[in-house]
């Protein structure tokens, strides 16, 4: 196996070289086609062109026997040599039957055995030089021998002119492939180095690079934008794992601080029994609590990775709807609130019916928190439709609403509003990355008064 300098190996191993390579290599090739083409053309046409000359002479020769006999062809024979039409190429011979020679330029017999009545190449000597020629050979009805022809000398200029031509071009070619396989691999790897620059400042901890961008359409600078918004959304993703971090620690250090304390004080010594299972109780509860959180949070993660998208099967908004609004119905009694469904058969997704169903409770549980504000009785509007391509849960409450400056952080995790019921603010979080999960979208607009909350899925075509 013969191994490459390590110089040449490196060169091979470049994807653009190979390309660039390949590029020249099927130019050259087909250019090298071409050029043989062309030469080929030319010489055969020039070729059958100087055949056909001599296929008409004779033809014209032996007419002139037809009509004059020996005696006309040899007088036409000599007229053709001096008439100073391609005198100097013609060749002509007109041999007796006792093979002396009439007419005509060409030695007779010496060294040659044309074929009758068909152009052959042969050298010979013609006056008094050795020349390379074509020539037909005829035998006259009176038994005399009838040779004509053309000098080879003409053809093989042709030849030589053509072929110092296509070398030339051939080697014009070359070069034009040379450099443009120099200038492709020089382009390609610019534009990789581009992009590599990009990539090796990110990893030394320049989150915020992208790659330049151009007004090309070309597939680099739609690679270039294809990476600069998966870079957005990684730094997006860790700048909401960093706040998701620092969140909980925050959220976190409350409740067990509050439940260390009181485990504290429950510890002390003389602390009366009731104390102490109020304590216990107390742990138990903010445990419970956080416990939520974590389940929340597991199961925002869950649905933002997609694992749970492979058990998708077709499901009737319809029924989910229900079966929690059913769950619903005595917490909204024992608040007395008015909880109301309208459903719509035909709006049928595809995906997860506990995933979705937990969505729904999300919005519902919210609205009837913030339903029935400043004295008014709580009424929360449930329902099912489907508009167009799209199958709609709607949950409509006459709450206090939410101010548009707002809405654009609703649904970040642990984030509250001011005056907000206590939470943790998780929520909205997980019911908008369920639905997003499904293909879709939460959306949140001004019900006047109140919130309208809508889970809008992709609709499941019949």
């Amino acid at each position: 196996m013969i191994r490459l300098p390590a110089g040449p190996r490196r060169l091979w191993r470049s994807v653009a070289f190979r390309m660039a390579l390949q590029y020249g290599l099927l130019t050259l090739f087909f250019m090298a086609v071409l050029l043989t083409v062309v030469y080929v053309q030319a010489v055969l046409g020039q070729r059958h062109h100087l055949d056909r000359q001599i296929g008409l002479g004779a033809q014209r020769l032996a007419a002139r026997w037809q009509q004059g006999g020996v005696d006309a062809v040899a007088e036409q024979i000599a007229q053709n040599l001096v008439d100073g039409v391609d005198s100097d190429s013609e060749v002509y011979l007109l041999q007796g039957a006792d093979g002396a020679r009439i007419a005509g330029n060409l030695a007779p017999g010496a060294g040659w055995r044309p074929t009758d009545d068909r152009i052959d190449s042969l050298q010979a000597l013609r006056g008094a030089t050795t020349a390379r020629m074509r020539v037909l050979v005829r035998r006259l009805p009176g038994g005399q021998l009838l040779v004509v022809g053309r000098d080879l000398h003409d053809l093989r200029q042709v030849e030589l002119a053509v072929g110092r031509a296509t070398l030339a071009a051939g080697l014009v070619a070359l070069l034009l492939v040379a450099v443009g396989a120099y200038l492709f691999r020089r382009d390609i790897e610019a534009r990789v180095a581009t992009i590599r620059r990009t990539a090796a400042r990110i990893e030394a901890g320049e989150l915020g690079q992208r790659i330049p961008g151009t007004d090309e359409a070309d597939e680099f600078a739609g690679l270039g934008r294809d990476i600069n918004r998966m870079l957005d959304r990684i730094e997006q993703l860790m700048d909401g794992v960093r706040h998701v971090s620092n969140t909980i620690a925050h959220n976190l250090r409350t409740p067990l601080a509050r439940v260390l304390m009181g485990l504290r004080q429950a510890q002390r010594p003389g602390t009366p029994a009731a104390a102490v299972q109020a304590a216990a109780a107390q742990a138990v509860q903010e445990v419970e609590a956080l416990t939520v959180v974590f389940d929340k949070l597991l199961q925002i993660a869950e649905a933002e990775s997609g694992t749970r998208r492979h058990g998708f099967g077709p499901l009737a908004l319809d029924d989910i709807a229900t079966g929690v609004v059913e769950l619903y119905d005595a917490l909204a009694e024992a608040q007395g609130a008015v909880l109301t469904l309208q459903t719509d058969p035909s709006a049928t997704v595809r995906g997860d019916r506990d995933l979705l169903a937990s969505a729904t409770a999300n919005l519902i549980d919210n609205a009837l928190k913030y339903a029935g504000q400043h004295g008014a009785r709580a009424v929360v509007a449930v329902r099912v439709e489907r508009r167009g391509g799209s199958a709609r849960i709607l949950v409509r409450d006459n709450g206090p609403g939410i101010a548009a400056a707002d809405r654009g952080r609703i649904g970040t995790r642990f984030h509250r509003l001011p005056g907000a019921v206590p939470g943790f603010g998780l929520g909205l979080a997980s019911a908008m990355a369920i639905v997003r999960l499904h293909g879709g979208q939460v959306l949140l607009e001004d019900a006047a008064p109140g919130l309208l909350a809508v889970i809008e899925l992709p609709c499941l075509e019949a």
